[in-house]
């Protein structure tokens, strides 16, 4: 079995998380779906769980952080166009979600970011490691 990823994130309504993530075309994996969670599918072995407030506390005795306020994580997804990068932001907004902080162009790299609706910071990006600078241009 090759390695798998699973984030967890805790969420306040998850049928609005799920609403929202279906929005941006995303899908979720049945199998690890229930009342209490749902497991959203990022890539073959990329996989984050939205877990509901109260079931995430379950698995943690630290206090849950409130996304709105302060920075736990920031999900960094990789897409294959600049294009496809406005492409989910524009959905993002249409969607619920904010467009968080200022586009990132660096010529090699393209990245927005976004807020979903608990405030989770995730970036979208197109790189083209082709053009990534070596130390002797940066």
């Amino acid at each position: 079995m090759s390695t798998k990823i699973f984030l967890n994130l805790p969420v306040k309504d998850l049928n609005r998380s799920v609403e929202f993530f279906t929005q941006l075309g995303f899908l979720f994996n049945p199998l690890f779906t229930n009342e209490k969670g749902t497991c959203l599918i990022i890539g073959e072995n990329i996989n984050v769980m939205f877990l509901e407030e109260e079931f995430y506390k379950t698995f943690t005795n630290k206090e849950v952080s409130d996304a709105n306020t302060t920075s736990e994580v920031i999900i960094a997804i990789s897409v294959e166009s600049r294009e496809k990068v406005d492409e989910i932001i524009e959905n993002v907004v249409k969607a619920g979600g904010a467009e968080y902080m200022d586009t990132k162009d660096y010529g090699w790299m393209y990245q927005k970011m976004f807020l979903d609706p608990d405030g989770h910071h995730w970036e979208v990006f197109f790189m083209d490691e082709s053009q990534i600078p070596t130390n002797e241009n940066v």
